[in-house]
């Protein structure tokens, strides 16, 4: 390929990925959940910090993980009909693929890329491969980076410490080593973020 082309090339990609962005961040700034724009931010932002040289498929999926959570009643998952909640988890995983394969099409995006970032969606909750580990790993870290403080006022001390415990054990042992570098300033926050490492360098 000659520098004019892969020119072309890397401005046709920037091109898509603002498109992609503009979009995804339109629906996520509808959320009913306060945190949720910040937290697809975040993501990103861990996601980078934990690999430098992420590709636009990782970076798409990173800020569009959670777009489920946007979506208008009717249309989003909801927690009340499972009974299981990592059930809950994985149906909401594959619906927020199913609205960024959407979104990447009106993007005009290439199928490789659309078919790789919907499957790192799809897996975000859970990983399976090295490249979801490291989506679930970013998502992980900007819940107690991010969403922990406003999910603590929103839904009261002992869920809040039971879904904290819960992304515990999602994490990586690099994810585990970095979540000890959060603080908030929140006590309540940080309380329940202290229990869990404390838990976590006990039970292994």
């Amino acid at each position: 390929m000659g520098a004019a082309t892969a020119s072309c090339a890397a401005r046709e990609e920037d091109a898509l990925e603002r498109c992609a962005r503009e979009r995804i961040l339109a629906v996520i700034r509808r959320s009913t959940v306060p945190e949720d724009p910040a937290h697809a931010e975040n993501t990103l932002a861990w996601l980078l910090r934990l690999a430098p040289e992420a590709d636009a498929a990782l970076r798409i999926a990173a800020l569009a993980h959670d777009i489920d959570r946007a979506l208008p009643e009717g249309e989003r998952v909801r927690r009340a009909d499972f009974d299981d909640y990592d059930a809950f988890k994985a149906a909401h995983a594959r619906n927020g693929a199913r609205v960024l394969e959407g979104i990447l099409r009106g993007c005009g995006a290439p199928e490789p890329l659309v078919r790789e970032a919907c499957r790192l969606v799809a897996l975000h909750e859970f990983g399976g491969d090295a490249r979801a580990d490291l989506l679930r790993d970013a998502d992980s870290l900007s819940f107690y980076d991010t969403n922990l403080p406003l999910y603590l006022a929103r839904e009261g001390e002992a869920e809040a410490l039971r879904r904290a415990r819960w992304g515990w054990r999602r994490l990586s042992p690099r994810a585990r080593a970095l979540l000890a570098t959060i603080r908030h300033g929140d006590p309540a926050a940080d309380r329940i973020l202290a229990r869990v490492l404390a838990e976590g360098a006990r039970d292994g």
